[in-house]
């Protein structure tokens, strides 16, 4: 394992000890998770927690501003404290270790679901249930809207992916009509 693998587990176990011992995992984890996918997305503000010449409290009011009100102090905490680390690049990885440390301790895995659109709470039920009865173990799943994908839903649980978009379709298609 390397070092940073290492260091971004590290850093999820003690954010997953910190958030169980509060009572308040589910809250931060999906808290966390929404804010490490809108970081993903969003190149300012990954630029503004990032840049090195930024002082640690510029960065913290920054996400004050953001998350005041919107966020359990928890969860603020928890990103102020990964900020002040000077960890903001590895929010992302972090996260992801911490939503698999929560899942494993459910006996679960962990699937990240992309999809064009936000999903109901039945569709949501619909596809961990396909996810699960695919894998063959009991998933939890986290949902990112995508608008890259066009349609449909792509899922990836570990290195397995389940790709599900019209744009795979089409190609599987192109294919098809390539080889006739």
């Amino acid at each position: 394992m390397s070092t940073k693998t290492e260091l971004v587990r590290g850093y999820a176990e003690a954010l997953f000890a910190i958030a169980t011992a509060e009572g308040d995992l589910d809250k931060v984890e999906n808290e966390l998770f929404d804010f490490a996918k809108a970081l993903e997305a969003n190149a300012d503000l990954r630029e503004a927690l990032t840049d090195p010449a930024l002082p640690a409290e510029r960065k913290k009011a920054v996400l004050a501003d953001l998350l005041g009100g919107r966020a359990t102090p928890h969860t603020l905490n928890a990103l102020d404290f990964i900020v002040e680390q000077g960890r903001a690049r590895e929010l992302g990885e972090i996260v992801s270790a911490l939503a698999n440390v929560a899942a494993a301790s459910r006996q679960s895995s962990l699937a990240e679901v992309r999809t064009a659109v936000d999903l109901s709470d039945t569709q949501r039920e619909q596809i961990r249930k396909a996810l699960s009865d695919a894998s063959g173990r009991p998933v939890e799943i986290k949902v990112v809207v995508d608008p890259s994908i066009i349609g449909g839903v792509v899922a990836r649980i570990g290195d397995e992916v389940f790709d599900g978009t019209v744009r795979s379709r089409l190609t599987e298609v192109g294919e098809r009509l390539k080889g006739a």
